[in-house]
């Protein structure tokens, strides 16, 4: 059995998996709280699927990109348990997750997370004969770029703003696919590419894995007191 976790954006979620096929899932809304809300959904899943902590045989983590906090977290529990229960560990991009459950349109991809002053994460993703390819990593660039960069029709997804929806239409028409339904938890599919990585014998060193940032975080001194 498998444990997926990821805490990378306010959607946080969790999933118990058999060989990637999915038992049961948890999504819920995370108000920069996933310190305080991870555990405690980890042992209410486990409890809802009747199930120990000692039947989980890996653990799979979205590694980003994503919110700083957010993270640090997933990424610190997924390591923790790893090495409390010594089993394997994998560490999934976020926008793969978010690109993967289009994979059957054979369109490329464009998963989009907004990452502040003004820009954007993505990555190009797709399927091929079956094989599932990422064409391009993890990169930050802005919509208007990212629209220059496109002359094929290609398929947009992840947690797009109306106003990103409006101006990828506007400069690119019918080149542009964005699908108008809410894609479906993101964490399932987590677990599907996870699982498939993991029967190749993917692993991940506890002391390597580190969240993808594809930005310094910024972090302020703390003010002084004295003052």
């Amino acid at each position: 059995m498998e444990l997926a976790i990821d805490t990378s954006t306010s959607m946080a979620g969790i999933a118990l998996s058999d060989q990637g096929e999915i038992l049961i899932e948890l999504t819920w809304r995370s108000a920069q709280n996933h310190s305080v809300e991870l555990m405690p959904n980890i042992a209410r899943l486990l409890r809802q699927a009747n199930m120990e902590a000692n039947a989980i045989e890996a653990i799979i983590v979205a590694k980003g990109p994503g919110s700083f906090n957010g993270l640090r977290v997933g990424i610190s529990v997924a390591k923790g348990l790893a090495f409390s229960l010594d089993i394997s560990l994998l560490g999934v991009s976020t926008l793969e997750s978010e690109a993967y459950p289009f994979a059957y349109t054979g369109f490329p991809l464009h998963p989009i997370h907004k990452a502040g002053r003004d820009e954007i994460a993505t990555a190009l993703y797709q399927q091929v004969n079956n094989e599932w390819l990422c064409l391009e990593k993890e990169y930050l660039t802005t919509v208007n770029s990212l629209c220059l960069q496109t002359h094929q029709k290609t398929l947009f997804c992840g947690e797009i703003s109306q106003d990103t929806t409006s101006t990828i239409q506007q400069n690119l028409g019918q080149r542009a696919i964005i699908p108008q339904a809410a894609a479906p938890p993101r964490v399932g599919f987590l677990a599907m590419l996870g699982w498939q990585r993991l029967s190749k014998g993917e692993r991940d060193a506890l002391a390597t894995l580190q969240p993808l940032y594809l930005r310094s975080p910024h972090i302020t001194k703390p003010r002084d007191r004295r003052l």
